[in-house]
């Protein structure tokens, strides 16, 4: 996507245009309006009497809106524009856009101002592949008052319908308004672009949702609410609380909600592939933010254990008890082009669930739902035992039984060649990845309390804790790598380590798998020169064959990933190599403007003296979103402890004097304080 598009967004619905708000799609971009996974507009384009406009300036004053300043002509008039123009717009649902236009001459004008309005309702996933054809009938209905822009395919429908405040000539091309401006008069116009999902009847299946419904005042208001109830943080660097504040709005802003549960919303992935419901995404989102938002964490639960696997199905991969992986509402998914009405290829979201489960309640003290989950819970840890063991060695693997739009790799690196061994070839399938089983274990060990504490079963609490202690003694036996010092990324069908070194190794800390004998050798790799650039630890280490500081899994530096490195590092009692983690993203965060994106270049600091930004990466992303709030988590060192809130704080100088307050849980609101008294060494290349 270009770098110079403006965007705007709230949950599922956004718009991508130019710089002057006009919107022009190519069938291989993702510009243009989107909801639901379909696009509504590929056409927007604004002329006064022929001529397209020129951008002044704009700004993105909310998630949700935008303001372009607009003048006729080309830039070297600027200066004798007698004319301008100001589109501001909203998206909230659907999407509706003020046109304002002043006249500043002496003299009256008349003008003809005339809006280009066309949709190709691409799918997604259409654009994504580059593959859009469309089966269905494209259909324009001009009215007097209206242009109806629709799409039929079997029963499936959607339609935009575009309306004006002041009367328009509607065409099937766009509409038209003719002017007589007395001079300095201001002339001002409402158009509303309404996103129509049609299920039976012609009846919008999205009516009374939330997110489908909200106008701009409901919007800033639900924005102060949100911000409100998020802890207030105060530092000595004003950048840190810039972050924060951008991470707040940046969640408001990804919040989606399902057709189910009511309204409530969980966070979608990220523009502008991935605005929907992700069963990783969204529960390692839900980890990194409990402290700060711990209502997503409720609603991702329950709505991923009411879509959680109950047959065998190949086309979905799915297995009764797994957690989906993704879900999608566009033309693919309804006509089983592809596979996601849900998809249940991953193989880390069914453990992580539980892991969320346990922590959402350590936190929130919400019994209740542990109590209410305890089927689902059960039966994820079947499917941890009887689905996922595909070799029969008591390890999860995974091997598509999609063969034609399944994932190949089905953990978080899931790019075609981010799993392999040292000479860089790839393994063969099934694999097996190391911190996957490190969830595996999390789950089973978190399973037993859940089992002793809620649901009265401490026989099965004994049984989970050995098969926990069985997995744990296995792994650190079979995956270590004695001639580098650390853990394997996967195994092969034969056993074979995959024996590259990666920052997979850094969540198997935080699963707490690792022998403690082991834990320096591994955290020493974690910041030592061929992971740790700098700004962060590199997904795949320098010197690896297949090493590329922009190679999407194969070098570059994931914030997330950098979340969970660091929280892992302060589990195991490594504080100082913590902090130099939350230390280099923090930093890089600055040059984001404190909006991490998904991922970005793993060359040196030393060399680049600023992180260089990956070509195609998704902003924002929720778990990017995410990791300043686990990093501030971590360096603080809070943890829910019998009941009470109990703060560690271990801070490197430079982050000065860190204060949180009203943090949220079963304890009520309580506040934190620290200031930064660690001195890092300089770590990295």
């Amino acid at each position: 996507m270009p770098s110079n598009t403006v965007r705007i967004l709230d949950g599922n619905t956004f718009v991508v245009s130019e710089e002057t708000g006009d919107i022009e799609a190519t069938p291989t971009e993702p510009t243009g309006l989107f909801s639901l996974d379909t696009r509504f507009l590929s056409t927007w384009v604004l002329t006064i009497n022929g001529e397209r406009l020129n951008p002044l300036s704009y700004d993105d004053l909310q998630y949700y809106e935008a303001r372009f300043f607009l003048v006729p002509g080309a830039a070297t008039h600027y200066v004798d524009a007698k004319l301008s123009v100001v589109r501001e717009r909203a998206v909230g649902g659907s999407f509706r856009e003020t046109l304002t236009i002043l006249n500043h001459d002496e003299n009256p004008v008349e003008l003809e101002v005339r809006m280009e309005a066309a949709a190709d309702f691409a799918d997604l996933f259409e654009i994504k592949d580059e593959l859009l054809s469309k089966k269905g009938e494209i259909y324009t209905e001009a009215e007097s008052d209206r242009l109806r822009l629709g799409y039929r395919r079997g029963n499936f429908r959607r339609e935009t319908m575009i309306t004006s405040s002041v009367p328009a000539r509607f065409d099937e091309g766009g509409f038209t308004y003719t002017l007589h401006l007395s001079a300095n008069e201001q002339w001002v116009a409402d158009i509303d672009v309404r996103t129509l999902t049609l299920g039976p009847g012609g009846r919008d299946l999205r009516m009374g949702l939330r997110a489908h419904s909200a106008e701009r005042l409901a919007l800033q208001q639900d924005l102060k609410e949100w911000i409100a109830n998020a802890p207030t943080v105060n530092s000595e660097r004003e950048d840190l609380t810039t972050t924060y504040h951008r991470c707040l709005v940046d969640l408001a802003a990804l919040r989606f909600v399902p057709f189910s549960l009511g309204g409530a919303a969980l966070p979608a992935a990220g523009l502008p592939w991935f605005m929907t419901m992700f069963g990783r995404d969204s529960i390692l989102t839900c980890l990194q933010v409990l402290p700060f938002t711990p209502e997503l964490s409720k609603t991702t639960l329950q709505i991923l254990a009411a879509l959680q696997g109950t047959r065998c199905d190949d086309f979905r991969e799915e297995d009764p008890g797994r957690i989906l992986h993704e879900m999608r509402y566009g033309e693919t998914a309804a006509f089983e082009e592809q596979p996601h009405s849900p998809y249940y290829g991953s193989v880390d979201a069914t453990p992580l669930f539980i892991v969320l489960l346990d922590e959402y309640e350590r936190w929130s003290g919400d019994a209740d739902l542990v109590r209410a989950l305890q089927v689902e819970c059960r039966a994820a840890l079947k499917w941890i035992d009887n689905y996922a063991d595909l070799v029969g060695n008591g390890y999860i693997w995974y091997e598509r039984r999609n063969t034609d739009t399944g994932l190949e790799n089905q953990c978080w690196k899931d790019s075609w060649d981010s799993i392999s061994y040292r000479d860089g070839t790839l393994p063969p399938f099934p694999r097996a990845t190391c911190e996957v089983q490190g969830y595996a274990y999390d789950a089973k060990v978190r399973a037993a309390r859940l089992a002793r504490e809620f649901w009265d079963d401490p026989a099965f609490a004994e049984q989970l804790e050995r098969e926990a202690a069985d997995l744990k003694e296995r792994f650190n036996r079979e995956w270590w790598v004695e001639d580098g010092g650390y853990y394997a990324l996967a195994l092969d069908p034969d056993g074979r380590q995959c024996d590259v070194l990666s920052s997979n190794i850094g969540h198997l800390l935080w699963s707490g798998i690792v022998d403690d004998e082991r834990a320096p050798r591994v955290a020493e790799h974690l910041v030592g020169p061929r992971l740790f650039s700098g700004w962060g630890v590199r997904t795949l280490a320098k010197g690896e064959a297949r090493y590329n500081p922009i190679g999407y899994h194969n070098g570059t530096i994931w914030p997330f990933d950098n979340s969970f490195v660091a929280w892992g590092l302060r589990k195991y009692g490594f504080a100082e190599e913590a902090a130099t983690v939350a230390s280099g993203i923090l930093d890089a965060a600055r040059y984001f403007d404190g909006r991490l994106p998904e991922a970005f270049g793993g060359y040196p600091r030393e060399l680049t003296k600023f992180p260089v930004e990956y070509p195609t990466a998704c902003t924002p992303q929720a778990w990017s979103t995410g990791t300043p709030l686990l990093l501030l988590r971590t360096m603080l060192g809070l943890e829910p402890h019998q009941g009470h809130l109990a703060v560690e704080p271990r801070l490197p100088v430079g982050m000065g004097r860190i204060e949180v307050l009203d943090i949220p849980g079963r304890w009520g609101r309580v506040d934190a304080f620290a200031r930064g008294r660690l001195d890092l060494r300089q770590r990295g290349d």
